[in-house]
């Protein structure tokens, strides 16, 4: 049996977020354990929403409802980079390590912002 291959492997906002998601998670491995429960929680829901979000709102029947997928997405995206902020302002994570995420981030939200606007134009 082949492997089956579904339509948001291909978009670039599905790979960026996936790729994002495990950045996270190789960061927040190193957060102090205290954290566990709350900051490394938070900011891996919050990452893990992002390409979630994309693969099922690519599953809708109009452009319209996988617009919306991809605001929620959207979302996510801004929850995360305030987690970033925060793990920052605590010195869980280097001005290194920060830049490099807000670099990814600013290219997933150009990405997610132009998939949005090619989702609902002429509607």
């Amino acid at each position: 049996m082949g492997k089956v291959e579904f339509g948001f492997y291909r978009l670039d906002v599905w790979k960026l977020g996936m790729e994002l998601v495990n950045e996270i998670y190789i960061v927040t491995k190193k957060l102090p354990p205290e954290e566990k429960f709350s900051l490394v929680s938070q900011i891996r829901r919050a990452a893990v929403s992002i390409p979630l979000n994309i693969a099922e709102g690519s599953a809708k029947r109009t452009k319209k409802d996988f617009a919306s997928f991809v605001r929620i997405a959207l979302g996510s995206l801004m929850e995360t980079m305030t987690c970033l902020e925060i793990s920052l302002n605590q010195k869980y994570i280097n001005d290194i390590e920060y830049e490099k995420f807000k670099k990814l981030i600013q290219e997933l939200y150009f990405k997610s912002i132009s998939l949005d606007k090619f989702l609902t134009k002429n509607n």
